[in-house]
């Protein structure tokens, strides 16, 4: 191998020269690999604007298809699969709890399905739709909250009966209870945030009530962290069973909705996907910058 096939397999090879004449001896001098990328070199020139415009229209492309697929699904959905599902499902659901139970009755129930469902880690959301259904956002809203004050304590305080069982679990866990513990320390301000951004995140919400104890997560932060976080998902909730309904007796009563009812529908609709996307996002950053602090201390 010559010397400058030498100074190309090995980069930055730092080469002895001069060795012979008096003026170079001791000097050195580095011998940088020219064919590696970041140069200036053909490895390292940037993409060329040709390739680039490429890349952007295929992206255009798939983002096309895919926008077209989903209009295309939607399409599909709202010709036969919503109005199949509104004869055979919702309507005589609806139809069935309006002339089974009286208004009190039905508050009565839907408390008491959203206060003893996430202690049997049944979901309770069914149920929101339902006081949104019938009761709107006022008083579905204080109905739905008041339910959730027990359905969140409830786990809370049976938790702490199994609290060295849970804890041992997380211990088994360290890096996914990472996320968990981080509502245990700081003061009662950072108890209370972490909390609320764990109720806004996609974290399973059965899940943490029976973790949250074994966290030594104080019960005041517990409990304001998750009644404010639990809001987004109620708002949510609510529309999502006023507009099951407002479509349901459309159906029904066999009449199209006015082109006033079809705007604010698909404005709200497309408002509460935005919401939730936003508040999911802002909350996954956050508690992913707070598990990044957690890390080194589990190391």
């Amino acid at each position: 191998m010559t010397y400058y096939e030498e100074a190309e397999v090995v980069p930055e090879l730092r080469v002895r020269v001069g060795e012979g004449g008096e003026g170079n001896k001791g000097d050195y001098h580095d011998l940088a690999v020219r064919d590696r990328p970041g140069n200036g070199e053909a490895g390292g020139e940037p993409p060329s604007p040709r390739r680039s415009c490429g890349r952007l229209v295929w992206y255009l492309v798939k983002l096309f298809l895919l926008f077209s697929c989903l209009g295309l699904l939607a399409g599909v959905c709202i010709k036969w699969v919503w109005p199949f599902l509104m004869d055979k499902e919702v309507i005589p659901i609806i139809n069935w709890e309006t002339t089974t139970f009286s208004t009190p009755v039905l508050a009565v129930l839907v408390f008491a399905s959203v206060a003893i469902f996430p202690t049997l880690l049944l979901p309770s959301t069914p149920s929101w739709w339902v006081a949104g259904m019938t009761f709107g956002y006022g008083y579905g809203f204080l109905l739905i909250m008041s339910g959730v004050i027990v359905g969140v304590s409830l786990p809370y305080f049976v938790g702490s009966l199994f609290h060295h069982k849970i804890q041992n679990w997380l211990e088994k866990h360290p890096k996914r209870a990472s996320l968990i513990r981080s509502a245990g320390r700081g003061n009662c301000f950072d108890q209370f945030r972490a909390v609320i951004l764990i109720r806004i995140s996609p974290f399973p919400y059965i899940l943490y009530n029976y973790c949250a104890v074994a966290t030594n997560v104080r019960y005041l932060p517990y409990i304001l962290g998750s009644l404010i976080g639990v809001v987004p998902e109620i708002f949510i909730a609510i529309y999502t069973g006023i507009l099951i309904k407002t479509l349901a007796d459309a159906s029904h009563d066999q009449h199209s909705l006015s082109a006033p009812q079809i705007v604010f529908n698909v404005l709200g609709f497309l408002g509460t996907v935005a919401t939730t996307i936003i508040f999911t996002v802002y909350a996954k950053r956050q508690l992913k910058t707070i598990q990044m602090e957690e890390e080194p201390l589990l190391e």
